[in-house]
């Protein structure tokens, strides 16, 4: 009898994965002007051991104006690159985990107060606030300071920031890069006809709407080693009528696949207010499942999976070929060793860690790695 499908080893690409889980990138806003600060050395050290095949930085900002709030972290100069080498310098100590970067953009979404303070944004004349940009002059609520309409110039120095950036991450030796094309930020904004209105090569049908993050994506292709993954994330719908759908993200996905696209990681919502999701356990499920049926490239799933049966049964009906947590996996951080328990499987385990383990689980820790 073969084991459990989450936990037979995987490649996207030529990085090899020991498992299925992927832990999925996540804002801290605890940087100081775009710099990784001790909290990310504990923050991914501490998820760096938890058994996982590969960590995720969180969105980093290719340009200063790009970072959601004035607390998120950058890659854009050698400030920046210095600060996050001294972090992963310390992860990589303790952990051979694969390591992967998601490199964005927040577009019209950014200069916001971090979450504990409210989130809501800060006008450009007010202190860490900024002038947003977008594809079109037209502001994520009622109300808000309105972005600037990126002009040829504008979209030109963005293309050429997100490869300077994927150059930096290759300089600190990170595994891959994700790009960010989800969540409302500034890829997914030039995406959905919500949030696009331009009428130029960048606007109207969805092979325009598609250009700039294809666009992109072969600019950062090219950049990174050919030997190191480049994949995107994307929202499989906008949740709202007459916004980005399945249909539309099945078309991207195949446009990106012809591109040399390593895997796409299907998420959703994020950009209109308005969105009405439904939201429940394996609840974006359905629209990885729409992609995998769509392409042939690796998909990962991401959205409320918290139980370890439900994370066996989506890689296992082949649903999606990796499960992606987040929040499961801040409130827990041992998941994976207590999913591997739960199925009678193996992980990593550090040998400092190995005494906290009860007798019959023991064999299923995997001492060989750091």
């Amino acid at each position: 009898m073969s084991g459990p499908k989450l936990f037979e080893p995987f490649h996207v690409g030529d990085l090899s994965l020991d498992n299925r889980i992927v832990i999925a990138p996540m804002c801290q806003y605890s940087a100081v002007d775009g710099e990784m600060t001790d909290w990310h050395l504990i923050h991914l050290g501490q998820l760096a051991l938890s058994g996982a095949a590969l960590l995720t930085i969180e969105a980093s900002a290719v340009l200063p104006d790009g970072r959601i709030s004035h607390a998120d972290v950058g890659l854009w100069d050698d400030r920046t690159e210095a600060a996050m080498k001294r972090v992963l310098d310390g992860v990589r100590a303790h952990s051979d985990m694969p390591i992967a970067i998601q490199l964005g953009h927040a577009g019209r979404k950014a200069s916001t107060h971090v979450p504990w303070e409210g989130g809501a944004q800060i006008a450009p004349d007010s202190p860490n606030g900024w002038q947003t940009v977008a594809p079109s002059a037209l502001p994520f609520t009622p109300g808000t300071h309105a972005p600037t309409a990126l002009d040829k110039a504008g979209i030109d120095r963005l293309r050429d920031a997100f490869v300077a950036a994927a150059k930096r991450a290759d300089n600190l030796g990170i595994d891959a890069v994700q790009l960010h094309g989800a969540h409302g930020y500034l890829l997914h904004q030039f995406l959905s006809p919500l949030s696009n209105r331009r009428d130029d090569d960048y606007g109207g049908s969805l092979e325009k709407r598609m250009r700039l993050p294809l666009e992109i994506f072969d600019a950062v292709r090219a950049a990174f080693p050919a030997d190191k993954p480049v994949t995107m994330r994307v929202s499989g719908t906008d949740w709202v009528d007459g916004g980005w759908d399945i249909d539309q993200t099945i078309a991207f996905a195949q446009a990106l696949e012809a591109r040399g696209c390593s895997a796409i990681h299907v998420s959703s919502g994020g950009l209109d207010p308005r969105q009405d999701i439904p939201v429940g356990p394996s609840y974006q499920v359905p629209l990885a499942r729409a992609v995998k049926q769509a392409v042939s490239i690796p998909v990962i799933a991401v959205g409320l999976i918290t139980d370890y049966e439900q994370a066996e049964a989506i890689v296992g009906t082949g649903d999606a070929d990796l499960i992606a947590i987040a929040r499961t996996i801040l409130y827990d951080p041992r998941w994976p060793w207590h999913a591997a328990a739960h199925l009678g499987a193996s992980v990593k385990a550090a040998p400092q860690y190995l005494r906290c383990q009860p007798r019959q689980y023991r064999h299923l820790f995997d001492q060989t790695g750091k």
